[in-house]
């Protein structure tokens, strides 16, 4: 199944995953860095960042950018500054370890990016790394697409 999942919309986890976990149906998630939010240089003021792209996806706003999702996005850089790695190392080795995943669809733009994916293949996080990732998270809107779009024409 390629279901929208990350650290910051694990809706998934409620029904899909566990159903397809069940029935041996491997997952390959799409937007598993949230669309480069999880790299944590994302601002609360929209329209604001450091690349192109931060200031102007109204896709990833639409999607991401409520407080807890900048709380999940610290956590990552802590545990990635406690492992000497890149917070989108973090959140693809967390993943890579959820339940069922077979391997997350990433849209790396940089040859620099995709490096980083590879190292992040063998990065193992603790259940306590897990935890600590995992504990900010608050129920989302359900939302893909199609919402999205709805939800951008309405803005």
């Amino acid at each position: 199944m390629q279901n929208h999942y990350n650290l910051i919309y694990r809706e998934e986890e409620r029904e899909m995953i566990p159903l397809c976990v069940d029935q041996g149906v491997g997952l390959i998630p799409w937007s598993p860095l949230a669309r480069g939010f999880l790299e944590g240089d994302r601002k609360r003021e929209r329209g604001e960042g450091p690349t192109k792209r931060a200031q102007t996806d109204q896709m990833q706003k639409d999607m991401y950018f409520h407080d807890n999702d900048f709380e999940i996005a610290k956590v990552a850089q802590k545990v990635a500054k406690d492992h000497g790695v890149t917070p989108t190392q973090i959140a693809c080795a967390w993943i890579l370890q959820a339940p069922g995943v077979t391997a997350p669809i990433i849209g790396a733009t940089k040859t620099h990016h995709v490096k980083q994916i590879f190292e992040a293949v063998d990065m193992k996080l603790s259940a306590e790394e897990v935890n600590e990732l995992e504990k900010p998270y608050r129920p989302h809107p359900i939302i893909g697409h199609e919402q999205a779009r709805a939800a951008k024409m309405l803005n």
